[in-house]
């Protein structure tokens, strides 16, 4: 069955191509579909199109369609186009020609897209959930290691004094700004479509307002080729969100990899966090955080890939639309699972407290050594030659000691200020 079909069969090649695998990623838009239509008949009601014993049959009906989704009874055969031609079948088959009416008003390219907004304001909702889950740990992990000192690293050299109190809470900061993102991307969904028909709206009197509310949606898009304009821009937008965020995480799971080599031995994962080699029997290998980085960095590709397929079409509807599905859906379940993995690993992490005790570090204290004999009244041009010549001859001692009293160093980490920030956002 198909939406626009007119009796004149269609190639069976065309059919495959044309559809390609849009039946199993439509099967996660079907409850949003359903939601869809829901507001659809009430409102195609209220406008008199619809008796009210039809819009109640429709309702019960779909409520019912909604049920069998929810309890992942719900397919979409081959003999079916996408989600909205089968969900049309299932009404007209119970209802005859009352299933028929609930194309009344609408076309597909609307359908879709309410479909897409509602999925994707449930879904950004849920990556915002998973990354203030992270964001609470690794809050939580700075507290508990606030004064456990860790090399800082400039150009992989050895550099200045940091903590994990200071290295954990950085990444805690950082998801803010990726919050700040989804929210933006999160308003930007959260606009209905529905009612652009084509791209062009209806001659119906239909009431979009009506819509607006019962889909629980922030505000309408008002301008119908607008609403349909947004088709890809929407997209892009969330999968740009979704970028931002996979970077901070990508570069925590790069972290985690580099400080648990031998050569840092910062930090260690319990044996159950780490895989073996089939032939080294000594290995820990922390394929979870490689994984993380490389599943992060894939998605970080994707906004890349929507601008690919979008930047150069003229307005209204184009089926290359339809591509926009395959990176998208798989990026956002991607991305869920990578930040639930990175919470359940990383509580676990176990931190090194001795690693200041290798020699090779004192030099991290040579800044603190220096702006130590400024206070002292030396110019800071004079105190810089001094500790360089100490370095020079061997002789600079290092206080293995901090004194950082600023917003943000090390012995302020302005943690509970962090913390704000993110109620501020979330």
């Amino acid at each position: 069955m198909k939406l626009w079909e007119k009796g004149i069969p269609t190639d069976q090649k065309i059919d495959l191509f044309t559809v390609g695998n849009d039946r199993e990623l439509d099967l996660v838009l079907a409850k949003y579909d359903v939601l869809g239509s829901i507001a659809h008949a009430k409102m195609l009601q209220k406008i008199n199109i619809l008796t009210e014993n039809e819009a109640t049959d429709l309702v019960t009906t779909l409520e019912e369609i909604l049920a069998e989704i929810e309890k992942g009874n719900f397919t979409i055969e081959d003999t079916f186009e996408d989600v909205h031609s089968k969900i049309e079948y299932l009404l007209t088959e119970k209802l005859g020609d009352t299933g028929k009416k609930i194309h009344t008003a609408r076309s597909r390219n609307d359908q879709v897209l309410v479909d897409i907004h509602l999925y994707l304001k449930t879904e950004i909702s849920e990556i915002k959930k998973l990354t203030k889950d992270l964001f609470d740990l690794l809050i939580s992990l700075s507290k508990k290691y606030e004064n456990v000192l860790l090399p800082g690293y400039t150009h992989l050299q050895i550099a200045m004094p940091s903590s994990f109190g200071m290295w954990l809470s950085a990444y805690a900061e950082t998801l803010i700004d990726d919050v700040v993102l989804l929210n933006a991307a999160q308003k930007i969904v959260d606009q209905n479509p529905l009612g652009s028909a084509a791209g062009y709206g209806s001659s119906f009197p239909i009431d979009r307002s009506f819509t607006t509310q019962e889909l629980q949606f922030a505000t309408l898009k008002y301008n119908s080729l607008a609403a349909q304009m947004s088709r890809g821009k929407s997209e892009k937008t969330v999968a740009f969100a979704m970028s931002g965020l996979a970077s901070t995480v990508s570069k925590l799971a790069m972290d985690i990899c580099l400080y648990m080599s031998q050569n840092f031995n910062f930090i260690s994962l319990p044996s159950h966090l780490t895989t073996g080699s089939s032939i080294m029997p000594h290995k820990k290998n922390p394929d979870v955080f490689e994984l993380i980085r490389a599943k992060c960095n894939k998605i970080q590709a994707l906004p890349y890939e929507i601008t690919l397929l979008t930047n150069n079409l003229p307005s209204g509807y184009h089926r290359d639309f339809q591509l926009l599905k395959e990176g998208l859906f798989p990026a956002i379940q991607s991305l869920k699972s990578c930040l639930e993995i990175a919470s359940f690993a990383i509580k676990d992490i176990q931190v090194n407290e001795t690693i200041l005790d290798d020699k090779k570090y004192d030099y991290l204290f040579t800044v603190d050594a220096l702006n130590e004999l400024v206070t002292e009244g030396k110019p800071f041009r004079d105190a810089y030659k001094i500790v360089a010549e100490q370095i020079e001859n061997n002789t600079f001692q290092s206080p293995k000691a901090t004194k950082h009293t600023h917003e943000g160093s090390i012995n302020n980490l302005c943690l509970e200020e962090i913390v704000w920030k993110m109620g501020n956002v979330f």
